[in-house]
């Protein structure tokens, strides 16, 4: 049986390709949305959002694999993207990173963490520079990062 948008998320795909002139604008918005049901955008993914738009597979891959916001693997349950580009990197991501690797116990971009609970990865500017350094935990960013701050919050992450 061929994956299908959850009716919730169907709706949302609709008014999105409604916000739009063509089904083939719209494909950002719809790979997002996959992303949040799915956890990742899988091949089966990309095949469903490409029957969704009426476009080839290989033109959905196309935008997938050009974009780092969209998860080509399965994500932790607290996905953490730091930021390493300049403003971060001289402030510290380096850092950042080794230090959430020791806390969460898991490499960057090596996967996920045993509990399932933490991915890392490098993102390119998330566009809050004068935060530095700074990281985006699924959707929320948390800026001017100290091992304290980063103690807290995988603390917190951990018990819940």
């Amino acid at each position: 049986m061929a994956l299908e948008f959850s009716p919730e998320k169907k709706k949302e795909v609709d008014w999105a390709i409604s916000r739009y002139p063509n089904k083939q604008a719209a494909m950002l918005p719809v790979l997002h949305i996959a992303q949040y049901q799915f956890g990742y955008i899988s091949n089966e993914v990309m095949e469903l959002v490409a029957r969704t738009l009426e476009l080839p597979v290989n033109r959905v891959q196309d935008v997938v694999t050009f974009y780092t916001m969209y998860n080509k693997q399965p994500v932790g349950k607290y996905h953490i993207q730091v930021c390493h580009t300049l403003a971060c990197g001289i402030n510290g991501a380096a850092q950042v990173v080794n230090y959430l690797e020791e806390k969460c116990g898991v490499k960057c971009g090596e996967g996920i963490s045993k509990d399932g609970k933490f991915s890392i990865v490098k993102a390119e500017c998330l566009g809050s520079c004068g935060t530095a350094p700074m990281m985006q935990v699924n959707d929320d960013y948390y800026e001017g990062l100290t091992k304290a701050k980063i103690d807290e919050l995988v603390n917190k992450w951990k018990s819940e």
